[in-house]
């Protein structure tokens, strides 16, 4: 296996991004779980006062309950510094993997939550709750972040109606673009960012920030893009334009990030590549296959997004609170282009890497990988299939992916290529991330001392991001 010959960040450093997600982030994601869910079970209890002898109700209300308190003894075990608990097992995939893995943490001393390495941690905490779901009956299919998702979506209406609109307005202008490479870059550089900071909508990390903070984060428009370029800190889109243009009808790869908006954006940026360039003619899109990270999308919200979209209901107006019309020029554009994504999917040109209709928890050798404790570069190894499938690939956009690098202290000079490990040249590789935890690579060392000694937060705040692309080794 790899082995960086930079240390993980130590997670017991108290102005650590690892220190401070234990003590603020995920205290505040497990509270808001168990409020959903008390919710959810108050719901229940009415039902069952109209709906009398129903049996499979009050089963749900007390699984319900011992779901809240093992997450709320969670809570406490990680504010006290406690043992790791092992992943029972639940009949999905990689329990052994994690346990495996914390027996060996267990060994070093290092398995409390204070003292794990970070994205072993954040990972286990994952997949221990989807056990908690996993072994009921009745909640088996629940995702407990899928309401704050859609949240996050219906906030977005401004945006996504913009973009909508300008894609429908592309159009007409479809023939012209095909023939003209130099339009088609100029737009092409438009969709990277869009799709970019898309990115910056990431629920597990915005806690903090309120509807008009994140409004703001996913403005859109020339004069916004403009403005923005002086924050992405390593830009790759000449390379990345110059690869697609030595392509004719190939795949491309999106491994996707968050729901919501930025996936959105990822279908939108995926639209442009097989509706007006010759390049590409196919996009393959990779879920998780439970609740990842709070807002990573799985199967289900995959599937979902079209449905919201769809809907003459799911937005507010932008200039009220009514659900906007049906037949207004914005609904009608947006329609018009979800329609043609719709169409996409049921043509083969638009792919899910599993199977339409996969349910949370399943198992997929195209999709288990994503949602273990590794890095990827150790994806050869341990998904063989996916590896080989990727590899066929002529592009693979990754959205947003710590695991990409690990979780090492690279001084921010270091190459991508480097900090990829033996990932780097198996396929052609571009990664879109907007800066959200202390790794960060590929960085003009200059341009991070600067903003170190303006007292920046720039690792972690969203503000900054990455355009990062390592081509094929042939």
């Amino acid at each position: 296996m790899f082995a960086p010959e930079y240390p993980p960040y130590d997670p017991i450093d108290k102005s650590g991004f690892s220190y401070q997600t234990v003590v603020k982030r995920w205290p505040i994601i497990l509270t808001s779980v168990v409020d959903r869910l008390h919710r959810l079970n108050h719901d229940l209890i009415v039902d069952m006062k109209t709906q009398p002898g129903t049996a499979a109700l009050s089963e749900k209300l007390e699984e319900g309950k011992e779901v809240i308190a093992k997450i709320s003894g969670l809570k406490y075990q990680m504010g006290s510094n406690k043992d790791l608990a092992p992943i029972e097992e639940d009949g999905e995939a990689d329990v052994e993997v994690y346990n495996s893995e914390l027996r060996s943490l267990a060994e070093e001393g290092k398995n409390k939550w204070f003292t794990a390495p970070w994205l072993y941690a954040e990972c286990y905490l994952y997949r221990l709750l989807r056990s908690y779901l996993g072994r009921t009956t009745h909640w088996k299919s629940y995702d407990p972040f899928f309401s704050q998702k859609q949240e996050t979506l219906q906030g977005s209406s401004v945006a996504i109606y913009k973009i909508a609109t300008t894609m429908h307005e592309l159009e007409d202008q479809k023939d012209a673009l095909v023939g003209d490479p130099d339009k088609l870059q100029i737009l092409f550089k438009e969709m990277v960012q869009i799709c970019l900071w898309g990115n910056a909508t990431d629920l597990s990390l915005l806690t903090h920030l309120t509807p008009d903070d994140i409004a703001h984060l996913q403005t859109v428009g020339k004069e916004a893009q403009e403005a923005r370029k002086e924050f992405i800190l390593r830009d790759d889109q000449a390379d990345v334009w110059a690869h697609l243009q030595s392509l004719k009808d190939q795949r491309v790869d999106f491994v996707l990030d968050n729901a919501g908006f930025e996936l959105f954006t990822d279908l939108v940026f995926a639209d442009f590549l097989v509706t007006y360039t010759p390049y590409v003619s196919k996009v393959v899109f990779h879920p998780k296959l439970f609740p990842w990270f709070v807002s990573d999308v799985t199967p289900p919200d995959f599937a979902d997004i079209f449905d919201c979209l769809l809907s003459p209901s799911f937005f507010p107006n932008t200039a009220g609170n009514d659900s906007v019309s049906s037949d207004t020029a914005e609904r009608i554009n947006l329609k018009k282009v979800v329609t043609r994504w719709k169409a996409y999917l049921e043509s083969g040109v638009f792919e899910l890497s599993v199977p339409q209709g996969t349910q949370l928890g399943a198992k997929n050798p195209m999709a288990d990988f994503w949602t273990d404790p590794w890095p990827y570069w150790d994806m050869r190894t341990r998904s063989g299939k996916l590896f080989e499938y990727l590899s066929g690939s002529s592009l693979v956009i990754f959205k947003g992916d710590l695991k990409l690098t690990g979780d090492v202290k690279w001084p921010v000079s270091t190459p991508f290529a480097t900090a990829l490990g033996p990932l780097a040249g198996s396929f052609p590789l571009l990664s879109l991330r907007t800066n959200k935890a202390d790794v960060a690579v590929g960085i003009n060392q200059a341009v991070a001392d600067k903003l170190d000694g303006r007292g920046e937060d720039w690792r972690v705040s969203g503000k900054y991001a990455l355009i990062s692309y390592v081509p094929k080794l042939e």
